[in-house]
């Protein structure tokens, strides 16, 4: 399956716009916003627990990174509520769940493989957030204020999701949890809507992809 697998394009994918696609596992539901691979695969993808339900255990050769955006997530490290940020590294292992449900967004199969960082945060607040930095990769959660005009620098390629809030970006407007991919060699301009945004953002991880 290959799913905006041309990381030399420009992609947006609306929230609204998408349909929710069924997992394998009973209650849980995907929305695809880049896939290179099936059940195995490196992709980003916003998925819905509905309350009670579970994924089984599985390990992620390839690591995971995941945003909480509603409800609690689960596993048996612990309960992540809405702004919990996670990574786990490649080799590690989870069974998770959401008792009372959940939506996250998550990244699959995109760790330097040497990577064995755990991180485990919270985005709550209003003040900017570096999430995770190493020679691959820059992740943050950022808060624009309204109007703010922001320099996108794309040189290695840039994903910016949209946490809650608005921005216009080259004509298009972007509101709660829609997501923008610029490709490697792109310089943009976001400006914030009139409530201003809050948004998590990864540059520097798509320049070996093109």
């Amino acid at each position: 399956m290959r799913i905006n697998a041309d990381f030399t394009k420009r992609v947006a994918v609306h929230f609204d716009n998408s349909e929710w696609v069924a997992s394998p596992a009973a209650g849980v539901e995907r929305k695809m916003l880049d896939r290179i691979g099936d059940e195995v695969a490196r992709a980003t993808t916003i998925v819905r627990f509905a309350p009670g339900s579970t994924f089984s255990a599985h390990t992620h050769d390839g690591g995971e990174e995941y945003l909480v955006l509603d409800g609690v997530f689960q596993d048996e490290t612990g309960d992540f509520p809405v702004g919990s940020y996670v990574r786990n590294p490649p080799t590690s292992s989870h069974t998770p769940s959401a008792v009372e449900g959940a939506t996250i967004l998550v990244k699959l199969h995109q760790f330097d493989p040497q990577d064995r960082t755990e991180v485990r945060r919270s985005i709550n607040g209003d003040s900017d957030v570096q999430l995770f930095k190493d020679d691959h990769e820059d992740v943050f959660v950022r808060t624009w204020a309204a109007g703010d005009v922001v320099e996108l620098d794309a040189r290695e390629g840039m994903e910016v999701f949209v946490i809650s809030g608005s921005f216009e970006e080259a004509g298009e407007e972007f509101s709660t949890w829609d997501w923008l991919r610029l490709p490697p060699g792109t310089h943009s301009r976001a400006v914030a809507g009139p409530d201003g945004a809050r948004v998590w953002t990864k540059s520097r991880h798509l320049g070996e992809m093109v």
